[in-house]
């Protein structure tokens, strides 16, 4: 079973009280009530994306060591990832709330998105590192840095 993106904390929540997996996830107990927007909010505010980042680098090199992982097919790939905004009225090529979001090539359509750039081991399918960018900037620009990266993981995985 595939989940779809989740795109607002209000639709977390509500996932957060129906979905088994996402329960377990966040540590939530059968029969305990799920987070409020409010508690998850404050959450991502408080524990930062750098620190948020570590904090899923580390458990990713645990699960590799602990798979006993000596070698890793690393794929790299790039996902589309629809902004939520309406392009500039002045400047068509980004967004309008969003202003980070850039339009890029979508298949065969232009969209305007991010790209959600992921290392994953073939054999596993375990996440290995990922980095966001917007759309209209090439893969190759972040190829060596996500390589690094996963290095990186794969060494900490190693010395543990």
């Amino acid at each position: 079973m595939r989940m779809k993106g989740i795109r607002s904390l209000r639709e977390m929540t509500r996932l957060l009280g129906a979905d088994q997996r996402l329960r377990r996830l966040g540590l939530i107990k059968t029969g305990e009530a799920g987070y409020p927007r409010s508690v998850l909010s404050r959450f991502i505010r408080k524990v930062g994306e750098d620190s948020l980042t570590r904090t899923i680098e580390e458990k990713v090199a645990k699960l590799l060591k602990r798979n006993d992982a000596r070698e890793v097919d690393s794929i790299f790939d790039a996902s589309f990832i629809k902004a939520w905004s309406t392009r500039h009225p002045l400047d068509n090529k980004k967004g309008l709330s969003d202003g980070d979001a850039r339009v890029g090539r979508a298949g065969r359509t232009f969209a305007l998105s991010y790209k959600l750039h992921l290392s994953i081991d073939s054999q596993t399918m375990l996440p290995l590192t990922c980095a966001f960018a917007s759309a209209n900037q090439n893969e190759k620009k972040h190829s060596l840095n996500m390589l690094e990266k996963t290095e990186l993981i794969l060494k900490r995985s190693a010395a543990d």
